[in-house]
């Protein structure tokens, strides 16, 4: 290839691409396309209700307490021996 030829291509190159930019954002970019419905979101605030002393109270239950059902002390209950 001469260089003359290469210098045609890279013109023709760019061309096109300006060309398909500008068609392209003039078909699938329309100005009603670009709008769009967001929601809104509320202010956040630094005061906090306490919780219901109904449910959050000093004689309510702590589910992080270990519960122990019956009297087992096997230390592996899925081993592969019989009891």
């Amino acid at each position: 290839m001469k260089q003359k030829d290469i210098a045609l291509i890279v013109i023709i190159a760019f061309i096109s691409a300006v060309v398909s930019f500008v068609v392209s954002g003039r078909i699938f970019v329309t100005p009603a396309n670009r709008q769009q419905q967001v929601e809104v979101v509320d202010v956040i605030r630094s005061d906090f209700t306490p919780p219901s002393s109904k449910y959050f109270n000093s004689s309510s239950i702590d589910p992080t307490q270990l519960v122990t059902i019956g009297n087992n002390n096997n230390q592996n209950p899925f081993s592969a021996q019989s009891q």
